[in-house]
Order: C-alpha cells, then structure tokens, then sequence
C-alpha cells in the first residue's frame, strides 16, 4: 500500500477513488475472460495482478 502524510482532503480522496475504479476495471475485465474461457464466473482471479503488470511493463517499457 501506497502511503501518503497529504492533509489535503481532495488528494487523498482521489487516491481513494482512484484505487477503487483501478480495483473495478480488474475485476471487470477479470470477469469477462472467465465467462470467455470457461462459460462461468469462479471468484477467484484468472487475470492475476502479477500478468497486469508483467504485460503493462512489455507494451509500454516502463518499470
């Protein structure tokens, strides 16, 4: 987890609300390749954190 000593309100509001739609745009797509896959939806991830960051890092260069 990210830490921040801000006392700013709307900064540390944004980080919150950011984290939240980061959080539900992976369990979107996450959901959607398992109805793809398998026809059904298991709670536990097959789009891992781990594959986001090891693809985002081949396509864009950075990290």
């Amino acid at each position: 987890m990210a830490a921040t000593t801000s006392k700013n309100f709307v900064l540390r509001f944004f980080y919150f609300a950011f984290a939240c739609l980061l959080y539900s745009i992976w369990r979107s797509v996450d959901l959607l390749v398992q109805v793809e896959l398998t026809g059904e939806y298991d709670r536990s991830p097959v789009v891992t954190a781990n594959s986001v960051l090891t693809l985002s890092k081949k396509q864009t260069g950075i990290g």
